[in-house]
């Protein structure tokens, strides 16, 4: 890996971007009107209930940002609070987020705003959701009802967060809602997806042909072994198909990339399932792992990042964290994806920021309130926040736009 011996720190571009992420249902609280606050009810799932009332707390969780030297940061709308039900408008929801924008302009943040993240509201999920092309028109309307209220203070905006994970969990896995297990009713929805986006994207452009938009896609850094004659070629077609076939059904409709880097998967064909290769780990990687037992690969959002070199578009790492407690790996697990990202963009890969994942401690889905990914702890009892040691590290980064190494 290159570094500057004679300062020895590894540099960043001139106006990066540095901060961090969250989203709505995971942070807000009381979202009452989406699908996921119903799937709550169920007796064995956590309720996200009050989460960690960011929807009243904005302003001091914002104050955190700045104080951490964070000059972006991105989040998500809740669609089930600006249109509670089909066709009425929440004027109340609409002047909230603008409220939300006004004070992360106001701290000289840049502002990321996701319209779809996991969440749908409750009336358009009984209508089937994205399961059913004609729907995509309610979702349509909707941006362009949020864009036209919040466009002035807005510099990205993500059409729809991870539309694999939510397929996937949704309707392959069965863990998150509607929780069906039906490969071809996937490949409509994903298909569906794709078109929403692309839908979406012309339309926010029509309007504001200035407008920077794009999709956030999860990639997971992505291996292959064995001995079988077919071990590169049908990992390789996996490998297209998880990491880049959102790209390929959307075509020229993307402004930015948005990246968010998580996992690594060993793949073989033998069984074609995800495996980690813990060995070959040790020689190369960190070998801790989060909260949710997920491997450390640092190495693959390298790995990911030049593999979207081809599409000659800004990139921005949207999410990357650890679910960690105690505070021990954060730190290191930071600097060590940033070393391999500066390596990406010294190899010419036109990354502008990284939004680390997350904030503050959140709802983690079907994960409950365990999993503590936030650069700010959260004391749920009393909503007490409090500044994580790894938090102040990522801070000098970013006031120095640089590792110090």
């Amino acid at each position: 890996m290159r570094r500057d011996n004679q300062s020895q720190k590894l540099v960043f571009p001139k106006d990066f971007l540095w901060g961090a992420a969250t989203a709505a249902h995971q942070v807000e609280g009381n979202n009452k009107g989406n699908d996921w606050w119903e799937w709550e009810k169920r007796k064995d799932i956590k309720a996200s209930g009050i989460a960690c009332d960011h929807y009243r707390r904005f302003k001091e969780d914002f104050a955190l940002a700045k104080k951490l030297n964070h000059n972006a940061h991105r989040f998500s709308i809740e669609w089930s609070r600006i249109e509670p039900e089909e066709g009425k408008w929440n004027d109340e929801a609409v002047k909230h987020y603008q409220n939300v924008l006004q004070t992360l302009k106001e701290e000289k943040l840049k502002t990321f705003v996701s319209l779809y993240h996991v969440t749908l509201p409750l009336w358009f999920a009984k209508k089937g959701g994205f399961e059913k092309k004609e729907n995509i028109e309610y979702f349509k309307r909707f941006c362009l009802f949020a864009v036209k209220a919040l466009a002035d203070k807005v510099d990205f905006w993500v059409t729809i967060n991870e539309p694999k994970t939510i397929v996937a969990a949704g309707y392959l896995q069965g863990f998150w809602p509607p929780q069906k297990k039906n490969r071809l009713l996937a490949l409509r929805v994903y298909r569906n997806l794709a078109l929403a986006h692309k839908e979406v994207y012309q339309a926010i452009k029509n309007e504001f042909p200035n407008a920077q938009v794009g999709a956030v896609i999860n990639m997971p850094a992505l291996h292959y072994y064995g001995n079988h004659f077919l071990s590169r070629a049908v990992p390789s077609f996996i490998k297209i198909f998880l990491n880049h076939s959102f790209y390929r059904l959307t075509g020229k409709t993307h402004d930015f990339l948005g990246l968010n880097y998580y996992l690594f998967h060993q793949l073989r064909f033998q069984d074609l399932k995800t495996k980690v290769n813990k060995k070959k780990l040790e020689k190369t990687i960190l070998l801790e792992s989060s909260d949710l037992g997920w491997q450390f690969y640092p190495q693959g959002i390298y790995e990911v990042l030049t593999s979207l070199k081809k599409y000659n578009l800004p990139i921005y790492i949207t999410e990357n964290g650890v679910a960690d407690a105690k505070d021990k790996y954060r730190e290191k697990f930071i600097i060590n994806h940033l070393q391999w990202v500066h390596q990406a963009i010294q190899e010419g890969v036109d990354v502008r920021g990284y939004l680390y994942w997350s904030l503050i401690d959140n709802f983690e889905w079907s994960f409950g309130f365990k999993p503590r990914f936030g650069l700010i702890e959260i004391n749920y009892k009393n909503q007490e926040r409090k500044i994580r040691k790894s938090a102040y590290a990522y801070a000098k980064i970013c006031k120095e736009n640089a590792i110090i190494l």
